[in-house]
């Protein structure tokens, strides 16, 4: 099968597309044909070995110490089930999945994948029928993210809710999910991005490089950093009495149901997957070092299908 590897840490140029035998499924797994992965932040930063300097240790403990642990990248996907372990009750050949492979041994940057029906991190669902399988594809982490996200927020109806980063792919899944749940969403983006966040439902867009959102006049019952790069600190100037802040900087966690709440989301219309651009599989450095810019908008797709 073809699929993308890397041996050491670094650039996008360490990416090379190879061929590998193809996985045999284990009695509590699914073999999937991968149809569709995303360049997720995630992907970019075990790539690069790019961790804070206080879980630079127990990431590449975690990651491989010297050398990637992994050599598959590919955080989440989508694609066809085309065999199953004799374990495996709840799927059957021909199911159309999404889902995710962390910390599993291969990742989704491959035409096929084995994941378990179910395990302790990574997580696996039918995916939605109104959308297409490349969309699904990259629905499972940034959606997951802004889900559990918002529930660690307590976020209530009619509450006012800032998403600082809501063009990005976790922004974006959490100013939709805010609006469902009947929050005034106020988003914070680049000048380039601010129609996009408002069609996406949010009631008031902030310029960040026209304006600094923690001097607006202005109060908020939740502050989301949604890319990592504000502070609580920062956020307590507009924030109400009792106000929640929540970044991903904080410890997410996967699961089943949430995966099968947002493929219900997708199929009633109330949240759909925002593609900046796609890609194939053989021009996985060039997606990558698109993401690396740090001007992706949503999601970047990586197309599996044979071009």
């Amino acid at each position: 099968m073809r699929a993308v590897v890397y041996k050491k840490y670094g650039d996008p140029k360490v990416l090379r597309l190879t061929e590998l035998e193809k996985p045999q499924p284990k009695a509590n797994e699914l073999l999937v044909k991968v149809e569709a992965s995303t360049v997720a932040a995630g992907d970019t930063r075990v790539r690069a070995s790019d961790f804070p300097a206080f879980f630079w240790l127990p990431a590449r403990l975690i990651f491989g110490l010297f050398k990637p642990k992994k050599p598959v990248l590919g955080h989440e996907f989508s694609g066809v089930v085309e065999a199953v372990g004799e374990e495996v009750s709840h799927f059957e050949p021909g199911d159309r999945v999404f889902g995710t492979t962390t910390l599993l041994k291969q990742g989704a940057y491959a035409e096929y994948v084995c994941v378990p029906q179910k395990a302790k991190n990574s997580v696996v669902a039918k995916a939605p029928e109104s959308i297409d399988l490349k969309q699904a594809a990259a629905l499972p982490i940034g959606a997951m993210t802004a889900f559990y996200l918002l529930e660690k927020a307590k976020l209530q109806k009619s509450n006012k809710i800032l998403v600082y980063g809501a063009s990005g792919s976790v922004g974006t899944y959490a100013v939709q999910m805010a609006k469902k749940m009947g929050a005034k969403v106020t988003g914070v983006c680049s000048t380039a991005n601010v129609k996009m966040v408002e069609m996406l439902g949010a009631q008031k867009v902030i310029d960040y490089k026209k304006e600094d959102f923690s001097k607006v006049k202005c109060s908020y019952d939740v502050v989301f950093d949604a890319v990592g790069k504000t502070s609580k600190s920062k956020a307590k100037s507009v924030l109400n009495s009792g106000g929640r802040y929540v970044s991903i900087n904080m410890f997410t966690s996967e699961n089943t149901a949430k995966l099968k709440a947002i493929s219900q989301m997708v199929d009633a219309r109330q949240l759909h997957p925002f593609i900046d651009r796609e890609y194939p599989l053989e021009e996985i450095v060039t997606a990558h070092r698109y993401v690396d810019t740090g001007r992706k908008r949503g999601n970047v797709l990586i197309n599996l299908k044979p071009q």
